[in-house]
């Protein structure tokens, strides 16, 4: 998304804002449009993450969504755009992350790599899955760096598809 970020009403950190994101340990989120691997366990654990708050996300993670999925169940689904004449139907609409961000509802932000980058700064919290494969792909997720806390480290998992190893991890910014 690229917004400006540098808005002196956005030096501190808003609590409540989380991030979800699947990836390779190379950091690869997503390849052409998608995600280049299926664990239907790790969906699983996005809906169960996300629950029922805000989902934010980019226009292009919005329409990498199977349209059956779209807008995502029990959640508001905030899309970013730039284009001021998009829409879609279950899609409420902004053009700027401060506008994504502003509710006391709890928030997750779910993609793509540009609306990650420009959330991280923001955020309190990452869940993440690690998927343990090696895949091209042209978008990745934030690195996290010392500002942030790995609170939580599941075991390694196989998918019931077909024994793909995941697992979870659950990070905190450090106070």
């Amino acid at each position: 998304m690229g917004s400006d970020t540098s808005d002196a009403a956005w030096a501190e950190p808003v609590r409540g804002v989380g991030m979800v994101w699947a990836r390779t340990a190379a950091g690869v989120i997503g390849a052409d449009g998608g995600i280049p691997w299926h664990v239907p366990e790790d969906l699983a654990h996005f809906r169960q993450v996300t629950g029922d708050g805000v989902v934010v996300m980019g226009r292009r993670t919005w329409d990498s969504l199977p349209p059956r999925f779209r807008p995502l169940h029990g959640r508001r689904n905030v899309v970013l755009t730039r284009d001021a004449s998009w829409s879609a139907e279950g899609a409420e609409v902004v053009h700027d992350l401060a506008t994504a961000l502003d509710t006391d509802e709890p928030v997750w932000v779910i993609g793509g790599g540009a609306v990650y980058a420009d959330a991280l700064p923001f955020a309190d919290r990452v869940s993440e899955t690690i998927v343990d494969l090696e895949v091209p792909g042209d978008t990745r997720a934030p690195a996290l760096d010392d500002a942030w806390e790995l609170v939580d480290e599941g075991p390694w998992q196989e998918s019931r598809v077909d024994g793909t190893r995941y697992r979870f991890l659950e990070w905190r910014r450090r106070a």
